[in-house]
């Protein structure tokens, strides 16, 4: 194992004493192109160009010496700290850190950054780094090859957005460009950069309060508490596939997450997309109903998440969506949940009043290749002030859960 294994973080600023120190005294040095050709890289010392952080950690733990590490921004950021200390390398790291690009990018564009998300981006799931981007009004992505600007731009679609390119921050070669998300396509980036995405619709308090916890939307309202909340909470009376109780069943069902799409087929009043949004989903909410788009859209702005809304008449309307997560088909019948099925969601879930209809249900959901399960669900609504019965809902719910080979 080497004696020692310091990491340096390099911003383009120059190299701290405590770096400079580190880095003469190296007998192995890894690092990308740029930073094996720095001045200060001892001539006698080994070179491992840093490509797979893995191989490299392998080939310092068995390195007799002392083996420095140069990675760009903060190490310690989404970089090599991590990969370095994973236990089956055994290397314990002392770090010197730098700005990281993240920081470096906000500040460039003038903007606080503790309201924001940050996410890497991957060409092999590049889709969950823009769902965040249509779920949240500050992202951060840092991008790789075949996940940059243009890739995201082209995936977030229909979904407006404003993003702040940042190319080669801290060289000589840097470049910060503003463009709307319609127009970044039609550019060539420069890899790996850092890309600010800012829009959507901010609702409740005035920008200027102030956080206490990262990543949590300054200037939006942290919505009422809890799930599966009552009509009033939405301005009124809901549908019949909207009732508490099926709503928070199918909430429990479907289990939306932060990197999902979830697809509201049906949304009516909007109540089930906006309660998705508020797990962190990104969220698509369909309705053939103007009004009951025009009411989703109020819903999401009362509590403060972002809903795509998109008028239109299922199965038609979802040929041309984005691929979701999980599905909540709430009006359209077998002919919906079939369409559903063939865009191959982890989960759909939908509801039936009679068994006839729940039976036609699940053999689409079967004859999709999902494994289905169907419950009963009863629920009433006593008057507390004389305990009677004020109104009692019966409905099937049913969901599917995707086989591996259907």
């Amino acid at each position: 194992m080497a004696d020692r294994v310091t990491v340096i973080g390099w911003d383009g600023s120059p190299l701290t004493d405590a770096a400079r120190s580190a880095l003469g005294a190296a007998t192995l040095v890894a690092g990308a192109a740029h930073h094996l050709a720095l001045p200060e890289v001892p001539p006698h010392a080994e070179r491992i160009r840093l490509g797979s952080v893995t191989l490299a950690a392998r080939r310092i733990a068995q390195h007799r010496g002392t083996a420095v590490v140069l990675a760009d921004g903060d190490p310690g950021f989404f970089g090599v700290v991590r990969t370095l200390r994973a236990p089956e390398h055994g290397l314990e790291v002392e770090v010197v850190p730098a700005v990281s690009s993240v920081a470096a990018a906000f500040a460039r564009a003038g903007m606080p950054w503790d309201d924001a998300q940050i996410v890497v981006a991957h060409s092999r799931d590049l889709r969950r780094a823009v769902n965040v981007c249509r779920a949240h009004t500050k992202v951060a992505v840092l991008t790789s090859p075949g996940a940059g600007p243009a890739e995201l731009a082209l995936l977030l679609g229909g979904v407006h957005r404003t993003f702040v390119i940042c190319e080669d921050l801290g060289t000589d070669r840097e470049r910060v460009t503003v463009l709307t998300s319609d127009k970044v396509a039609d550019h060539v980036w420069r890899d790996p950069n850092v890309v600010i995405v800012v829009g959507g619709s901010p609702g409740g308090a005035a920008a200027q309060e102030t956080g206490w916890i990262a990543g949590h939307e300054v200037g939006h309202p942290a919505g009422p508490r809890g799930w599966g909340l009552p009509a009033r909470a939405y301005g009124g009376a809901l549908g019949e596939g909207e009732s508490v109780t099926l709503r928070t069943a199918q909430l429990a069902r479907l289990g939306p997450r932060v990197g999902d799409l979830v697809w509201d087929i049906g949304t009516g009043s909007g109540a089930a997309a906006a309660e998705a949004a508020r797990f962190g989903a990104a969220v698509i909410a369909v309705d053939a109903d103007p009004d009951a788009c025009e009411r989703a859209a109020a819903v999401a702005r009362r509590q403060g998440v972002q809903l795509q809304v998109v008028p239109g008449r299922a199965p038609q309307i979802l040929e041309d969506l984005p691929e979701p997560d999980v599905v909540r088909v709430g009006g359209g019948g077998a002919e919906v949940v079939t369409a559903c099925a063939a865009r191959r969601p982890e989960r759909i879930v939908t509801h039936a009043a009679t068994r006839d209809e729940a039976e036609a249900l699940g053999r689409a959901l079967a004859d999709g290749g999902y494994d289905v399960e169907c419950a009963l669900l009863q629920s009433v609504d006593l008057d507390t002030s004389v305990w009677v019965e004020r109104e009692r809902s019966v409905v099937f719910l049913l969901s599917g859960y995707r086989l591996s080979h259907p």
